[in-house]
């Protein structure tokens, strides 16, 4: 009966280490991969996608990268949702498509959570609440609880810029308004770039922005920075407080980040997802990984794919009162 019982054990062990799923992780990849960033070409998130693409070349070869944007990411990240599970297309996605989205528009062609796998996040990039420095000279601000005084004094007089409706900058504003019980109005520009301009040109007020276009403003001399959104201070702006060390006790959980990470189809092998993790994993960390993204103001954050998909599911739910409160809409 024990030699039965180990014979059984064997042949079991040896069917799994001769089956698909062990064979794929085993032998994966034979051939060139594919990754989708749903952004256009030159943006933060494909320059960090295609220098994270070369660092795994030596261990997962030939990644080609394939920008595919349209519907504010969701036109990429639905052509991944819709690619086969078998580890040869893998994708970016990031807050907007995976936490803003789902709650922004009317109709969304994919689940955010169960038509994808996780492997890894990449970073997590600060926004950044700044004003110009005439701007903040002329209305004596000097700091967040400058410009929450004045808010709170004047309603409504201040207004801030932002790069859409429904965009990460709209939606920290509507944040802050929430938390703090602040009003100012919002007026969107056709992108981020546009609405800085306007800030920088006195037209609008205050801005939140991602830190890694601010920065070079910041560092001019042309942009003052009051606070960053993340828990943590960023790393560039050491002297800058964070939100929630800066707005008092209305602000203690204040965090919103521009993050994101590489995702795959929802029912990609378990073995191939996990060499995926490993290998981007390791490459995250390298020095020339570190210097591109401390070029966008930032660190890398690498994780298991469970705690990505911890982490996506409470962006998920902290987006959902953000944008109803917002109001903003895409049909």
């Amino acid at each position: 009966m024990k030699l039965r019982r180990t014979l059984c054990l064997a042949a079991a062990a040896a069917a799994f280490l001769s089956g698909p799923a062990f064979a794929q992780g085993a032998n994966y990849p034979t051939k060139p991969i594919r990754l989708i960033v749903p952004y256009p070409p030159g943006g933060p998130l494909d320059i960090a996608a295609r220098a994270l693409a070369e660092q795994v070349r030596p261990t997962l070869g030939t990644i080609v990268v394939e920008n595919k944007p349209g519907a504010g990411g969701n036109l990429g990240v639905d052509a991944l949702a819709k690619s086969a599970p078998d580890g040869y297309t893998l994708g970016i996605g990031a807050v907007a498509t995976h936490a803003i989205n789902p709650w922004l528009f009317a109709k969304l062609p994919y689940d955010p959570i169960k038509d994808f796998a996780p492997i890894t996040l990449i970073a997590q990039v600060p926004n950044v609440l700044v004003m110009s420095t005439d701007t903040a000279a002329r209305l004596n601000i000097n700091s967040l609880a400058d410009l929450l005084a004045y808010m709170r004094k004047n309603p409504g007089k201040l207004n801030y810029a932002s790069g859409g409706n429904g965009s990460g900058g709209h939606l920290a504003g509507e944040l802050m308004k929430s938390m703090a019980r602040v009003y100012a109005v919002h007026i969107p520009y056709a992108g981020a770039a546009p609405a800085q301009l306007s800030l920088l040109s006195g037209q609008t007020d205050f801005m939140f922005d991602n830190l890694a276009s601010a920065l070079p403003q910041i560092r001019a001399g042309k942009l003052k920075a009051l606070a960053v959104t993340t828990t943590q201070r960023a790393e560039s702006l050491r002297d800058v407080p964070t939100m929630a060390e800066a707005g008092g006790k209305e602000l203690a959980s204040f965090d919103v980040s521009t993050w994101f990470g590489v995702f795959a189809p929802a029912g990609t092998p378990a073995p191939i997802v996990a060499k995926l993790n490993e290998e981007f994993r390791k490459a995250l960390v390298t020095p020339a990984m570190r210097e591109r993204l401390a070029a966008m103001g930032t660190e890398p954050s690498p994780n298991t794919p469970e705690q990505f998909a911890r982490f996506i599911a409470a962006e998920l739910a902290k987006y959902r009162d953000v944008v109803k409160y917002s109001g903003a809409k895409v049909d």
